[in-house]
């Protein structure tokens, strides 16, 4: 216990509190909010400088090697595939990680996607949660095409935004960000598990006009939850690390949250309790 709350003080030191004012002035936020209403999705060349990614890497590094014990809320989102590299999750996810790391919710990288994120999307948007997905080398699994508002509840008010910021820099290669434009405006589309009782859903039909977007490291997309996006596997023997962060209209979280619907915060119980439901309510169709 000592240990883990002596690396919770050092990361609080280390990613210190940000405001995001003068940066945000700084931004086209007028075009970038038109080219997310047409498009679904945008891209900032750089969100964090080097200085700022480096404690985010840090405390990247204590996640997946276990300091910092997220087993609550750590699965592979690639387990539907034969394991690639001994010891490692083929797609390593870990939600929340906000929940272990006081104060840093108002470091650069959450104040600066959330000031985005009202700029773009409306004032009244607020945080909603968090995660870390990461692809270690030669792990070669690929996330499949869909759309976040799959895994979600069937909202009122379907604005939505995830914030998908690279610890490296983002290749073809190692699993970048890939966009269908202008598919946030089409219905829904069917989605089924990618394996019976696995929780990674995939678009039930064949996607086409995906277009990959590279980032540098400090880089990041922005897409809707209605965009049509996939990521490809690592083939590289480099590591890539990403981390997410999204919004939506705070009375949107509020009524998720009454339901009972919080993205996992209460561990893996609840994804397993959610894909039972959804296999069941598949069986009945």
């Amino acid at each position: 216990m000592r240990i883990l709350l002596a690396l919770r003080s050092a990361a609080t030191r280390f990613i210190a509190p940000h405001d995001p004012t003068k940066w945000l002035a700084s931004q086209p936020a007028k075009a970038l909010a038109a080219d997310f209403a047409k498009n679904g999705h945008i891209k900032i060349d750089q969100l964090l400088d080097k200085e700022m990614v480096a404690p985010y890497r840090d405390l990247y590094a204590r996640f997946i090697a276990g300091d910092i014990d997220a087993s609550k809320h750590r699965h592979d989102l690639g387990n539907h595939v034969a394991q690639q590299q001994k010891k490692e999750e083929n797609v390593c996810q870990i939600m929340w990680p906000s929940d272990y790391i006081p104060g840093i919710l108002e470091g650069p990288l959450h104040q600066r996607t959330g000031a985005l994120a009202r700029a773009v999307l409306g004032e009244d948007c607020v945080f909603d949660f968090d995660m870390l997905i990461y692809k270690a080398p030669h792990t070669s699994t690929e996330v499949p095409w869909h759309q976040d508002q799959a895994y979600w509840l069937d909202m009122p008010d379907k604005r939505a935004l995830s914030c998908w910021v690279a610890l490296d820099d983002a290749t073809v290669d190692n699993g970048c960000m890939w966009f269908v434009s202008g598919s946030h405006k089409q219905p829904l589309r069917a989605h089924r598990q990618v394996q019976p009782g696995v929780h990674v859903l995939m678009c039930t039909d064949p996607v086409e006009g995906g277009v990959p977007y590279p980032l540098a490291a400090g880089g990041c997309t922005f897409h809707h939850g209605g965009t049509l996006h996939r990521t490809g596997g690592n083939v590289t023997a480099l590591p890539r690390r990403a981390y997410i962060v999204n919004y939506r209209p705070k009375a949107m979280v509020e009524w998720s949250r009454e339901r009972g619907f919080d993205h996992g915060r209460q561990g893996l119980k609840s994804f397993a309790d959610a894909d039972a439901e959804r296999a069941a309510s598949e069986r009945k169709a």
